[in-house]
């Protein structure tokens, strides 16, 4: 009886962690201003992030909804999110960038710098600015040390905006009337990063 006592006592159960940055959209564009160049609306003061990404799928530009994602949850919520949405879309794929995706999938995994750099060499050396190109640079720019031999802080915004491009130009890559199915698949997925544990 007091094992059993001590096991409960000694729990080392921790809370889930949010995926998101900041508790509301209007923290969001608060505290990073960038995604206010990128977005035409804009979040109500009591506006919860769900409410804010249901609104925004719903507008005249339900891209912002990409947008909006790609800025509110951390980055490596964000680039699975990204991973995701490309993979849906690989039917286009060449074959550099699938190699590509697969190291991001290993950073997704296992993310170390060793893992980050190797992908952001990959992606800074490519010949084209393809979507996968674009989300391998957001795994460079997701925090840490630029590069090995280099300590300088990459501003918060680059990841999102590298994967903001990554799936808006995945998006555009699509046939005229594929382009609104894969936006619904895009947001539906974003919406999992939104829902509370």
């Amino acid at each position: 009886m007091a094992n059993d006592v001590q096991d409960i006592t000694e729990d080392k159960t921790q809370p889930p962690m949010s995926a998101l940055r900041y508790e509301t959209p209007f923290e969001l564009y608060s505290e990073m201003p960038q995604v206010k160049q990128m977005t035409q609306h804009r979040p109500r003061d009591d506006e919860d992030n769900v409410e804010y990404l249901n609104r925004l799928s719903g507008s005249t530009t339900p891209e912002e909804a990409v947008t909006f994602t790609a800025f509110a949850a951390v980055p490596a919520m964000a680039i699975w999110w990204g991973y995701e949405c490309l993979r849906l879309a690989s039917d286009d794929m060449t074959a550099s960038d699938r190699e590509l995706m697969e190291l991001v999938a290993n950073w997704c995994s296992y993310s170390d710098n060793e893992n980050r750099y190797r992908v952001m060499s990959r992606a800074l050396y490519a010949s084209v600015r393809s979507p996968a190109v674009f989300l391998g640079l957001a795994v460079g720019w997701s925090g840490g040390p630029i590069a090995p031999n280099d300590s300088a802080v990459v501003p918060a915004h680059r990841a999102p905006r590298a994967i903001n491009s990554a799936v808006l130009s995945s998006l555009a890559r699509a046939e005229l009337s594929q382009r609104p199915v894969r936006l619904a698949r895009f947001i539906d997925q974003a919406s999992a990063l939104f829902r509370p544990f």
